[in-house]
């Protein structure tokens, strides 16, 4: 079978369509020829080509015509208008219609050919984004996740375990590894899936605010309440609500959590009725609740409710395998946006990413390839503008000095000691600013204020705790 492109030519003046007819196929082009707009279309009725050219203006059936069937039937097939009368609202009409391009007559045999060519490109370019999504689904896809190595086709086994069922999923890993993708992946697998899926991040709605966003409100319930408002629980009846960062709430709205739960209710915030809702929860926490609940700033009947199943999800740096493909995944995603015909990265390139911890997942791979496809001069991504990648693994190296005394040691006592010296560094390092201080420490606001009050350290607007 030939390997050529298919390009079907409607022109009804004879000696132009015999001289296109010649050109085309001097250049390796699989070309059928038709004298008129009809017979174009019952061609195109029976197959797909991978470009037409057609006249503009023929009798009965005329060019925009065999345009709209042809992108009507094969939305991929690139079209090239030929006129003898170009005008501004020829053209614009032949574009609105989907039209790639148009040739005014008489035209030069090399413009034909460049046109033809980068329009080709164009088809090219869909159609090979077209089999990588195929080949993603059938291999290394599910809903929006990739991977191919593994740890992730262990998580795949287990999303499709869960999904049926109604029962609460905890899931937990770094930032940047996806904890909403899979999130959303599990309710379009579940029974669900035609219902609303409800994402909140509660570590970035404001304490006074996250009840009601939650729960809902009924008018004059508080200041600015002025009508009533229904709460996302309210949204997600009958779907699935993903809580993300739920290890940010605070202590009382962990008890109305809890409750909600338990009692299958909720009650709006300054109401006396509670309302019946089916919502399947998920939860999500870049942190360790188990160490969050031994800190006591998180409740332990609300963390075995929410992690009836528990999901892990494994940094990019313990799934090597997934790097290229995910890689090559966002080449064709930002490259297609881009309008851009990239190969993706050559093997230099690749080996450098490869060989990177990623403390920022895929969410910085992604960011990386989109950074590289708007940098790229040719047609493939080299070292040249990807950055030196030197960055240490997450939480920094081990020193290699600590070593486990003869008599061994009291491993608490240690450990409060590097925490300490570690939260009096960042302090001094922020000239007190908690939020600095957190942000150095990867660490919650809430959570660095338990850490400073458990030892006794002040950051500026503390008051140090006996």
């Amino acid at each position: 079978m030939s390997n050529a492109a298919s390009i079907l030519v409607v022109e009804d003046e004879r000696s132009m369509r015999e001289f296109l007819q010649i050109l085309l196929r001097r250049h390796a082009y699989e070309v059928t020829a038709v004298d008129g707009g009809a017979e174009a279309c019952a061609l195109l009725a029976e197959r797909e080509y991978d470009l037409v050219i057609t006249d503009l203006s023929m009798p009965q059936v005329g060019g925009l015509e065999v345009l709209r069937r042809a992108k009507h039937l094969h939305p991929a097939t690139e079209v090239v208008m030929i006129t003898a009368f170009a005008s501004a609202e020829t053209a614009i009409e032949a574009m609105k219609a989907g039209a790639y391009d148009y040739l005014t007559k008489p035209f030069k045999v090399d413009e034909v050919l460049v046109t033809l060519d980068r329009a080709l490109e164009k088809r090219r370019l869909v159609r090979d984004n077209q089999v990588l999504r195929q080949q993603l689904s059938d291999r290394f896809h599910l809903d929006q996740l990739i991977g191919r190595s593994a740890p992730m086709q262990r998580v795949f086994e287990l999303l499709r375990q869960i999904a049926p069922s109604r029962a609460s999923v905890l899931i937990s890993g770094e930032s940047g590894t996806g904890k909403e993708l899979v999130a959303r992946a599990i309710h379009a697998l579940s029974e669900r899936r035609e219902r609303s899926f409800v994402a909140v991040n509660c570590g970035a709605i404001p304490e006074a605010l996250l009840e009601s966003e939650l729960f809902g409100h009924v008018r004059g319930a508080f200041t600015g309440a002025v009508g009533n408002k229904e709460g996302l629980f309210t949204v997600a009846d009958g779907g699935t609500l993903f809580l993300d960062e739920i290890a940010e709430l605070t202590p009382a709205l962990q008890v109305k959590l809890l409750r909600a739960l338990q009692e299958r209710t909720i009650k709006p915030v300054g109401s006396t009725s509670e309302r019946a809702v089916d919502v399947r929860i998920l939860a999500a926490s870049n942190r360790n609740l188990e160490r969050a609940i031994r800190e006591g700033v998180f409740r332990s009947d609300l963390y075995y409710r929410l992690n009836v199943i528990g999901l892990e999800l494994p940094p990019l740096r313990e799934r090597r395998a997934d790097i290229p493909l995910l890689a090559e995944h966002f080449v064709r995603k930002y490259a297609a946006e881009a309008g851009r015909a990239l190969r993706g990265l050559d093997a230099p390139a690749l080996a450098r990413l490869c060989d990177y911890d990623f403390p920022g997942n895929v969410r910085e791979l992604e960011n990386l390839i989109e950074r590289a496809v708007t940098l790229a001069q040719g047609d493939e991504i080299g070292v040249a503008v990807l950055p030196e990648l030197r960055a240490a693994p997450p939480g920094g190296e081990t020193p290699a000095h600590i070593t486990l005394p003869g008599p061994g040691l009291d491993l608490d006592t240690h450990i409060g000691t590097i925490e300490r010296t570690l939260l009096q560094q960042a302090l001094d390092r922020t000239q007190g600013n908690r939020t600095d201080a957190a942000q150095l420490l990867r660490l919650s606001l809430r959570s660095l204020r338990y850490r400073l009050a458990k030892y006794a350290l002040a950051g500026e607007g503390d008051t140090p705790k006996p």
